[in-house]
């Protein structure tokens, strides 16, 4: 009896756990069914990827769609049909909104806002603070979180916990992975007199790598006190990889497409107030030191920081200008260009997108391109030369860091648990976004 199935994945070279090789794939009421040779099989929908390359669907495991209460820089929406454009099937929202996620309703006003209107599907960070800190067991276990959020560096309201007690007090009440922005808020303070009006290239004097390998240090100091797991975002210091790599029992680790392809002080002169974010773009010796740490195997997932702003915001004198920039669009333009020229293997690249999100957020039935999984797939075309402009970007905000930048390699087709969602730069399946599971959370 020939086999049947919603949708066909057919003729595409497969690229997941087991290696790389041409591939059928079978799909069914949003799962994978079969990985094969499916020649005799049937199907609803057949999506031809003759000439193409299919990945386990990309996951962006740090956004900023800035919805509720800063909707004029992004909202969920549009970030979320950024996101779809670039190939990304789901990310983690960050809790630095106004208000601030930090209880059950901020993070159900979330939830409703999500549902009907972002198109990839979504989880949502608890921010971890001072005042909650002895409620985060209850918080992290609500659907629809990824986990704990703490800023060790200035951030929005209550959220900064600049602290060892504050943190060891968050660490003692999570018991998932927390996630770190990891900053000395203390040293800033001290350089922030080093800012020079106007000078962007004085942004990382202010937020030096000894601010982000301070702090990096406490926090690993107090994890391994608690037996805690924590995981550390946007690491940008050579020395912050090298001391990560002997703490790998503890610490997980975030790199950023942008800390591995922009450089100070040129990338600063060339996009002034646009090149900025936190912690900052350094100068080749750390980029290098952070592609070392993709080599080496320290860093185990890739998340673009979408932080977008408006230009007019971008265009004050340093420093009244704010700190981030899109990338949840370009994430995967950027990095399958860094593939092309070498810098790292499609498998690689596939283990920072899918497999390490999927490991290290214990993701119930995401990333992972095989039997019993959520039918998340990004299907790119290696081949495919693309401009990266500002006029492609569906983010609010208008504008890319990596404007005029040829990608080598672009995702052609988006599908979200067996529906294809973005088809050839266009969304032909909208607002069928839902929230992640977590298998650290599912009910007994």
């Amino acid at each position: 009896m020939t086999e049947t199935y919603d949708l066909i994945v057919r003729g595409g070279e497969v690229v997941n756990h087991a290696g790389r090789g041409r591939a059928d794939i079978g799909i069914r009421d949003g799962k994978f069914v079969a990985i094969g040779d499916l020649g005799q099989a049937s199907a609803g929908e057949v999506f031809n990827a003759t000439g193409l390359t299919v990945m386990p669907g990309v996951i962006d495991t740090q956004v900023h769609f800035r919805e509720p209460g800063l909707e004029w820089k992004e909202d969920l929406e549009t970030g979320s049909q950024g996101a779809v454009l670039g190939g990304v099937v789901a990310v983690f929202e960050m809790p630095n909104t106004e208000p601030t996620t930090t209880d059950p309703a901020a993070l159900a006003d979330k939830l409703v806002r999500a549902a009907g209107r972002m198109h990839c599907d979504h989880a949502f960070y608890v921010g971890g603070t001072h005042e909650n800190a002895a409620f985060l067991a209850e918080l992290e276990r609500l659907p629809g979180c990824c986990g704990v959020k703490v800023f060790m560096g200035a951030s929005t309201g209550t959220l900064l916990v600049q602290d060892d007690e504050g943190v060891e007090q968050v660490l003692r009440h999570t018991n998932r992975r927390a996630t770190f922005h990891s900053e000395d808020e203390y040293r800033l303070a001290d350089r922030r007199p080093l800012a020079r009006t106007g000078d962007w290239t004085s942004h990382p004097e202010v937020r030096d790598a000894q601010s982000a390998l301070q702090s990096t240090h406490r926090l690993v100091r107090l994890a391994t006190k608690l037996g805690k797991r924590i995981h550390v975002l946007h690491v940008t210091t050579r020395d912050e990889i090298e001391y990560l790599a002997a703490h790998k029992d503890v610490a997980s680790v975030e790199v950023t497409p942008q800390h591995l392809t922009l450089e100070g002080p040129q990338d600063y002169e060339r996009l002034k107030g646009f090149a900025q974010m936190n912690p900052p773009i350094r100068d080749h010796f750390h980029r290098m030191g952070v592609w070392s740490g993709v080599a080496n195997g320290v860093a185990d997932v890739l998340g673009s920081d979408h932080a977008p702003h408006t230009r007019e915001e971008k265009a004050r004198p340093y420093p009244a200008s704010p700190s981030g920039m899109p990338g949840v669009q370009t994430l995967l333009p950027v990095m399958l260009t860094h593939v092309a020229e070498g810098r790292l293997s499609l498998e690689r690249l596939v283990d920072l997108t899918s497999h390490g999100a999927n490991r290290i957020f214990d993701l119930a039935d995401k990333g992972r391109l095989a039997v019993g999984y959520d039918a998340d797939l990004t299907i790119v075309d290696l081949k495919a030369r693309r401009t990266i402009t500002h006029a492609q970007m569906a983010t609010r905000s208008g504008w890319t860091p990596f404007d005029g930048m040829e990608a080598k390699g672009w995702p052609m087709a988006t599908i979200i648990r067996g529906r294809v969602v973005m088809r050839d730069a266009e969304i032909v399946a909208p607002s069928l976004g839902q929230p992640v599971r977590f298998r650290e959370t599912l009910a007994a």
